[in-house]
């Protein structure tokens, strides 16, 4: 037994001193994520529910948890959306502040902040939200969404 203990020791020194998988910089991940961010905000404030949805993940394991409970998919999250905001005095003007953008591997990351309509006709909403992005054939999307 003890013949085995030398080799397994130095298997797991080796394994533990190899280097870590190459991560892109922190700042490029962030400066993509709010890239994405940055043109739903331009997309939802034009009133184009379609193009804003462009920065989720276009998938029936997207899921979107908010205040009606869970949503699976791309299209029925979508569909909420419209059903939610029928047109743009309806939508109003997004704004995202107190961003934090956590990258958690070369392709995985989690933001967290807080969102504000400003409608003048229908009253101001506002709350906060975990969003989990990942990078999908090279575009960050974001895979779910919980926004309260």
């Amino acid at each position: 037994m003890t013949r085995f203990a030398f080799p397994l020791a130095l298997s797991g020194l080796l394994t533990a001193c190899a280097p870590a998988a190459q991560l892109p910089p922190t700042s490029a991940i962030r400066s993509e994520i709010t890239q994405v961010l940055s043109a739903q905000t331009a997309a939802w404030n034009r009133g184009d529910v379609q193009t804003f949805m462009q920065g989720y993940w276009q998938n029936d394991s997207l899921v979107f948890i908010g205040k009606s409970g869970l949503t699976y998919g791309w299209q029925p999250t979508l569909d909420n959306y419209r059903r939610s905001y029928p047109n743009s005095a309806a939508m109003g003007q997004l704004d995202f502040t107190k961003l934090s953008i956590q990258p958690l591997s070369a392709d995985a990351a989690h933001v967290i902040g807080r969102w504000h309509l400003a409608r003048p006709t229908a009253g101001d909403l506002q709350g906060h939200f975990l969003l989990v992005f990942r990078r999908i054939k090279g575009q960050w999307v974001i895979v779910a969404d919980h926004s309260s």
